[in-house]
């Protein structure tokens, strides 16, 4: 996974190598964001846990695996927190791994913090730039050979960004990490980037492209399925530049698309695109809900709970993705479900259920508690009969009994939640009033009086004395508006800006509610119904050619067929994984479906295929096992399936799909065909008539055909003559 190292042989014949210098990377430990608040006014964001570990120790331990041999980090807000915690870390002491950190207190941008890192001379050579909240497994071997590859040609290649594919919901116009639809246009021969929009104007329905791509290029790929993954290899001339442009303040927004439409310098950026490796950066809470999920389902790996890595204690790995630390305290009545973490020394009452959850250490949590995909950190307390969903609940919060969390609730550090309070969704609570001045969202998250922001206590003196003692100083000095948290509550609920709800939504880790889900297929059906009298609709991802060539028809028509496959499977996983109900799941396959212009029975056959996969998946050591997998996941989604089995055809294309797997993907299904038939049956999927209709049009099959057929005799027997022995019933009477 690391860089390979080249020979001591190859080294003497080339130049290049006899000057080589350290790999370095220029990690950056400050956002520039506001997004994380109230949070972020009291802890980096880099420190934030991330599955019980700070994001930081993801990034650094993925650089140090793939060969990078220094890095810079630059600390702005809080930077004394995050150089504390690197000096008391192993990062500091690792040998053939340096790590140094520069200080800055007046960055207020990326731009910024490249300049100051460009005026102290530290940068060699090429360089990987990233964030400090990134998470990867990715090797750099590839990607640093082609941009070596390049400059040698080229000196005008200074930039390689990292992408990958991550086709966005066609409803909400967004990734799953949250992030809105980006547009790229790539050069399909070079990989040169040629077009870079991540703020669409959704209201005309259509992005424009200046006539000259098309006519200096002559094949353009226009993509709107790619995902920046905000990993970037630069030459040194990329912090030269920003030294000499004031004005480049955001790293995409301003300096990625001045570099593409300036003419004058002629400087270029490219792209390399990974495919089974993983990259993705935390840009706001829904995309630090969906990155907890992939870690736990272990598409991060090594970088997992169970594997010690930089930074965390290894955790068992249980049945179903469940991680449990040692020394966890957990009653024989208390239920933990699949793909969830549970940290050391927490405990754990009677008939606590919690499932889709990370638990952090030294957490109590008292009896007949709910918990559901949410985020418990370090030292919380949590009373009997409390029921929380789809939250973030940050270190030394107490919620007291009967207390509840409405999805996509955030509470900061040390709140106290009143005995039966509800608190609403998306709302955000801390110690801390909420700033009068409203930051944009690429200015600094700072903490200290110079700010203009708001006086906080520096984490590390807050965790100082018994938490009643800090409560107590606190209410003292600031006069604690209780009353907004129930009796005993102690904090303040941050209102939401103007113009800022529907962001709350779309932000948070809560899955969207089914009525914005329905708000934004409308809109979305009516802007199908302009731009097809328009005329004017780009494909939405694919090859631009000034000569198209009618030919292509067929590929292209397989390739969507393919794309469509891949993108309802994701999607009925993601539902499964993140609990999405059935209502928002049914709307945003049926969009999918629409919008790759595809039957019912398609979809039917691909959610079909999708829910005994999983069953397969699903760990079983016996047929009988597997079958209750399967009665599982069918009973469970029973309701998906039927919103696209609109006739006997299409019942009858589950039945050939379920034949089809049976001879071909999942052999292991085949001895119980019968028995899943009548499964279907039973929970009225499948009807009588599409049965016997698929019977009859068997009868003349070959022998090899029919083998399904013959499987189920008895039970389309038993369907032939029930009708028969329920009309003599009738008759007798």
């Amino acid at each position: 996974m690391g860089v390979q190292r080249k020979g001591a042989n190859r080294v003497a014949e080339d130049p290049e190598e006899l000057t080589r210098v350290p790999l370095q990377a220029i990690l950056l430990a400050d956002s520039f964001a506001t997004k994380f608040r109230p949070i972020t006014l009291e802890r980096p964001k880099v420190l934030l846990p991330l599955v019980n570990v700070p994001m930081i120790n993801y990034t650094l331990a993925w650089l140090e695996s793939a060969g990078v041999e220094e890095v810079i980090v630059f600390c702005c807000a809080h930077s004394k927190q995050v150089i504390d915690y690197l000096k008391s870390s192993e990062w500091f002491s690792h040998p053939n791994f340096s790590v140094t950190t520069i200080e800055s207190h007046n960055s207020i941008s990326a731009g910024d913090a490249l300049r100051v890192i460009y005026e102290r001379n530290v940068i060699n050579g090429d360089f990987v730039l990233i964030s400090g909240d990134t998470v990867s497994n990715m090797s750099l071997t590839q990607v640093l050979k082609e941009h070596k590859e390049r400059k040698k040609k080229d000196s005008n290649a200074v930039m390689t960004m990292v992408i990958r594919r991550s086709k966005p919901s066609p409803i909400t116009r967004q990734s799953r990490l949250g992030t809105d639809e980006l547009f790229m246009a790539i050069d399909p021969n070079t990989k040169q980037l040629l077009y870079y929009e991540d703020k669409a104007d959704y209201s005309k329905g259509v992005i424009c492209l200046d006539k000259l791509l098309l006519t200096d290029n002559p094949s353009i790929s226009l993509h709107n399925d790619a995902q920046d993954c905000y990993i970037d290899i630069c030459s040194p001339e990329v912090l030269s530049l920003f030294t000499d442009n004031f004005d480049y303040q955001h790293l995409r927004r301003h300096f990625v698309k001045a570099l593409l439409v300036d003419d004058i310098m002629g400087y270029k950026i490219f792209t390399h695109e990974i495919h089974s490796s993983y990259a993705a950066r935390i840009d706001n809470f829904r995309s630090y809900d969906t990155i907890s999920k992939d870690i736990i389902q272990r598409w991060t790996y090594p970088f997992v709970p169970d594997v010690k890595f930089f930074g965390n204690s290894a955790t068992k790995l249980e049945r179903q993705g469940m991680y449990r630390a040692s020394e966890v305290v957990q009653s024989r009545s208390a239920e933990i479900g699949p793909f969830t973490v549970i940290g050391n020394g927490t405990k754990i009452e009677s008939n606590t259920k919690i499932s889709n959850s990370v638990v952090g250490e030294g957490c109590t949590i008292g009896s007949n508690v709910s918990i559901e995909g949410s985020y418990i950190w370090d030292n919380v307390i949590i009373e009997d009969d409390c029921k929380i969903m789809h939250a973030i609940v940050c270190d030394g919060v107490v919620m007291k009994s009967g207390a509840v969390l409405e999805p996509g609730v955030v509470l900061s550090f040390k709140v106290v939640i009143g005995q039966q309070f509800v608190v609403p969704s998306y709302s955000k609570v801390s110690l801390h009033p909420q700033p009068i001045k409203q930051d944009s969202d690429e200015e600094l998250e700072y903490a200290d009086d110079s700010s203009g922001v708001v006086e906080i206590l520096s984490i590390t003196s807050t965790l100082e004395g018994s938490k009643e003692a800090m409560t107590s100083q606190l209410l003292e000095k600031q006069s604690w508006p209780t009353y907004e948290l129930g009796t005993g509550g102690v904090g303040y609920v941050w209102s939401v800006c103007e113009g800022s709800h529907e962001e709350e939504w779309r932000h948070s880790i809560a899955p969207i509610p089914a009525d914005k889900l329905a708000e934004a297929m409308q809109t979305t059906d009516d802007d199908l119904v302009l731009l097809t009298h328009d005329g004017s609709v780009l494909p939405t991802a694919g090859e631009l050619k000034p000569d198209y060539n009618d030919s292509d028809d067929d590929v292209n028509e397989d390739s969507r067929g393919d794309s469509f496959e891949t993108e309802a499977e994701a999607t009925f996983l993601r539902a499964v994984h993140e609990n999405i109900e059935e209502g928002s799941a049914i709307l945003e396959l049926n969009t999918l479906r629409m919008s790759c212009t595809k039957s019912c029975a398609d979809a039917a056959g691909v959610i079909f295929y999708s829910m005994m996969k999983l069953s397969l998946e699903t760990p079983h050591s016996s047929p009988s096992e597997l079958f209750n997998n399967a009665m599982n996941v069918i009973t469970q989604w029973q309701k998906l399936l039927k919103s696209f089995l609109t006739d006997i055809d299409d019942q009858i294309e589950v039945i050939l799909k379920f034949e089809e797997m049976c001879l071909e993907s999942a052999m292991e299904f085949s001895p119980l065909f019968s028995q899943i038939l009548w499964l279907l049956y039973d929970k009225e999927i499948i009807q009588e008539d599409a049965i016997l209709k698929w019977d009859d049009e068997k009868k003349d099959a070959d022998d090899l055909d029919k083998v399904f057929v013959k499987k189920s005799e008895e039970f389309i027997k038993w369907l032939r003559e029930a009708p028969e022995e329920e009309d003599e019933e009738v008759g007798e009477d």
